[in-house]
């Protein structure tokens, strides 16, 4: 085997994995998706399968729109990751607003496919929630620039669950992988919604890095973001640190996690939406430099506690309660990342394959290949801008001629 053959494989392998912690997060997530970490223990106990029975399932207005979750169902993060990574596939480059306004909404509002929710093929954008909906509203039939399309949208962590992809294009590079992040998202989000979406792009990426700790990925973390992300993300790991190597409470964690990030995320545990809120004024969703959504830093907490062991953390991520799914994704994206193909469960990959009419390696392996290409791509540049610069810099050394004789 060629050593090119056997770097392309090892990336292959902690994609595979990436993706699997995705979809493992977004799967034991949803049926407890809004629930508070009391409520979750009160009805579940502990959630440690995918195996469950959605909580809402039994209300007239989830009965009237024919949604369904549990039991291994994926929710939006990980459909609108797969098409991110189709996306890549099919422009084998990186990707900008104009990406999003093109390809990427054309993929959610045209291009029908199998929605595991509603049990039958048609577009995703009839199940997106309506920030992701946003898109397609700013992008198409307001026509805007796309690097404004965010702007005006309700913030909240919608870029952010589907910016893996950017992480492993960028593997290595997590700097890189910010600005791409920033530069494609800010077509759909604004605010600490575009920030957490750089920085957890930025996560993944420092997590491809061979050698790569947990306590790595979060000085990347603390390193690029700005503003509420930043202190958010530091004040959470921080609190991490104190309990970390020592016996903890888990009920203890969780409660210290959510009064650090109150001054961050004012919702606490009231996430859902009903009639009585509105018209209600609230600084919840709306642009803030102080703010920071929750998703992130929790995930990025519970990996430092666990010392970034793969189910525990991507557990104890679902059970502590709000935006499961979605805390789920990210903690699984990262720790894929970082360890690579040992996390498969192949029991619950079958099973989510099944439930959901996917086959989660397969996509895996076309974007790793995309992937490697896009990587070789921009190594060859460097090392043609490494010789044109030393060209340059050993031309300023040479002593200039008078041509004025």
């Amino acid at each position: 085997m060629s050593a090119s053959h056997e770097n392309n494989a090892a990336l292959r392998g902690r994609v595979r994995a990436l993706l699997y912690g995705i979809a493992y997060g977004d799967a034991l997530g949803g049926p407890v998706e809004k629930l508070s970490a009391a409520e979750i223990a009160e009805t579940y106990g502990r959630v440690e399968s995918v195996h469950h029975r959605w909580h809402r399932l039994d209300e007239d207005a989830v009965l009237r729109n024919g949604r369904t979750r549990g039991n291994g169902i994926i929710t939006d993060d990980t459909l609108m990751t797969l098409c991110l990574m189709e996306i890549y596939c099919d422009l084998k480059r990186h990707i900008d607003a104009w990406d999003m306004a093109g390809p990427f909404v054309r993929k959610i509002a045209w291009e029908p496919r199998w929605i595991p929710e509603l049990e039958r093929e048609t577009l995703l954008i009839e199940r997106l929630f309506y920030p992701e909906k946003w898109i397609f509203h700013r992008l198409q039939l307001a026509a805007c620039d796309p690097r404004q399309g965010g702007i005006g949208n309700m913030v909240n962590c919608g870029a952010a669950m589907y910016a893996a992809p950017i992480g492993v294009v960028n593997a290595c590079d997590p700097a890189a992988a910010y600005q791409e992040a920033i530069g494609f998202m800010m077509g759909h989000q604004q605010s600490y919604g575009l920030e957490a979406a750089g920085v957890f792009a930025a996560c993944v990426a420092e997590a491809f890095r061979p050698g790569a700790t947990i306590g790595d990925i979060v000085s990347t973390a603390t390193e690029l973001a700005k503003d509420g992300t930043r202190r958010a993300i530091a004040e959470v790991c921080a609190v991490a640190e104190r309990y970390r190597g020592e016996e903890w409470d888990y009920f203890e964690v969780v409660d210290a996690f959510h009064k650090t990030l109150l001054p961050f995320s004012p919702m606490g545990d009231d996430v859902r939406h009903g009639p009585e809120k509105s018209g209600v004024a609230t600084a919840a969703y709306q642009p803030s430099r102080l703010l920071s959504i929750e998703e992130l830093p929790i995930a990025l907490g519970f990996c430092l506690l666990n010392e970034g062991a793969f189910q525990k953390t991507v557990q104890d991520c679902i059970n502590s309660g709000r935006d499961t799914d979605s805390i789920g994704v990210m903690s699984g994206a990262i720790l894929g990342a970082l360890h690579g193909e040992d996390v498969l469960d192949h029991s619950v990959l079958t099973h989510v394959d099944a439930t959901n009419k996917t086959t989660l390696l397969s996509a895996a392996d076309a974007f790793a290949e995309c992937a490697s290409e896009i990587i070789h791509a921009d190594l060859k540049r460097d090392e043609e801008r490494r010789t044109r610069l030393d060209q340059l810099l050993t031309a300023e050394r040479q002593p200039v001629m008078d041509h004025t004789e």
